[in-house]
């Protein structure tokens, strides 16, 4: 039954790149979105009349828009086709970041900054599984990491070029920009995605039920635990990594450390993408140490500019994988309940990004920088421990097990 649900009747041969390039543009409007505020903070405060952590709260405010609607939105869109509906998130997206870069109010701007959340909600929902039914089953990793692939170049290459863009112009050039991206992604949509249906109304969720029946699909949990536990490492580091390297005594190698990171992370989705559909577990579990021990490496020797930029490398190959590895676990997961645990994931995923910028805050106020490593560390052990217990759901020694075909 899942099959038709799945999968797509391309041939083994035409592996639909152009497509799914489509798809990681999408991603990279999604991401660079969310993250692009972090690169013009001062000048977006001076001109909203706010101070910088004011207007910090801008990316906070997105996060929060896609965690409080990718589930109910998911469901409440269940009956349209995905094409119209990744259409309509992308014009989100060109609506939201034109307002922000036209605003001068700070509420609006809040509000625009929501909407856009909103819009991510709707397509973090469902590009992972637009994906998958473009190829055979056999060819879904690859083209969840050909997709996924537009995380790793908006933090490597479009969060620097936005802020080069907001210092040397404007801060508001560069959302002018992304909309006319978005705007470029929905003709390219347009043109190149084939439809693809959305549920039959016997058969569309209600929002809580959806939930409810995911979670009780075995492997589901121990995917989401593992999300929240990696994400919320992920971001207490991330987001604090400029004041950790100054206070180390390396603030003028935050460029070249996120530069490394970046590069480091566009290796690793390639590697996963090679390999993600033979060895879904093994990749997971060397994410999560690869990270662990780029914290550790922090930890011990943050003085150290080379350990801190081999660290920042295997960090790097340990996060740029990671959505892929876990967007295709819960999805082989889920099954038939594919999407509403898809939007659980992106609920919880933003969730705990939010959380850690909270829990990255507190830690660094009460306990100073150098308890930041050690708080990555403490968070991914146990996940490390739920994909090791997870051999035959969740995280399966062999993908296709997983697979409902």
């Amino acid at each position: 039954m899942a099959t038709t649900q799945l999968t797509t009747t391309v041939s083994r041969k035409d592996f639909p790149l152009p497509a799914l390039l489509a798809l990681a543009t999408a991603v990279f409007v999604t991401a660079l979105t969310e993250t692009l505020p972090a690169g013009v903070l001062p000048g977006m405060g001076g001109s909203l009349g706010v101070s910088e952590s004011a207007a910090g709260q801008t990316v906070t405010v997105y996060a929060v828009g896609t965690a409080a609607t990718a589930i109910p939105l998911t469901a409440a869109t269940a009956g349209w086709g995905r094409k119209r509906l990744l259409l309509t998130a992308m014009a989100g997206f060109a609506a939201a970041n034109t307002v922000t870069a036209a605003s001068g109010s700070y509420p609006l701007t809040l509000a625009a900054r929501f909407l856009a959340g909103v819009a991510a909600g709707l397509a973090w929902a469902l590009l992972a599984g637009y994906a998958r039914r473009l190829v055979p089953a056999d060819q879904q990793g690859r083209a969840m990491a050909v997709a996924m692939a537009g995380v790793p170049v908006a933090l490597s290459l479009g969060v620097p070029v936005g802020t080069f863009l907001g210092h040397a112009l404007d801060w508001r050039v560069p959302f002018l920009a992304m909309t006319a991206l978005a705007l470029g992604v929905v003709g390219w949509i347009a043109a190149l995605l084939p439809e693809q249906p959305g549920r039959a109304v016997g058969e569309r969720p209600e929002a809580g039920g959806g939930v409810r029946r995911a979670l009780a699909v075995p492997g589901v949990v121990p995917v989401l635990a593992v999300t929240v536990l990696l994400v919320l490492a992920h971001t207490i580091l991330f987001t604090y990594v400029a004041p950790f390297l100054d206070r180390a005594g390396l603030d003028g190698s935050v460029g070249t450390v996120l530069l490394v990171f970046g590069l480091a992370s566009l290796l690793s989705i390639w590697f996963v993408g090679a390999h993600i559909d033979r060895r879904l577990r093994q990749l997971t579990i060397g994410a999560a140490l690869l990270i662990a021990l780029a914290a550790g490496l922090l930890g011990l020797w943050s003085h150290s500019a080379p350990l801190v930029h081999l660290a920042a490398l295997l960090w790097g190959l340990g996060w740029g994988g990671a959505p892929t590895l876990l967007q295709t676990a819960v999805g082989d997961a889920g099954g038939e309940r594919a999407d509403a645990a898809q939007a659980m994931l992106v609920t919880l995923w933003n969730a705990a990004m939010a959380g850690g910028g909270v829990v990255g805050g507190l830690v660094l106020g009460r306990l100073g920088t150098g308890a930041l490593p050690w708080t990555v560390l403490a968070l991914l052990l146990p996940a490390l421990a739920v994909v090791l217990a997870a051999r035959r759901h969740g995280f399966p020694a062999e993908r296709g097990r997983a697979v409902r075909v």
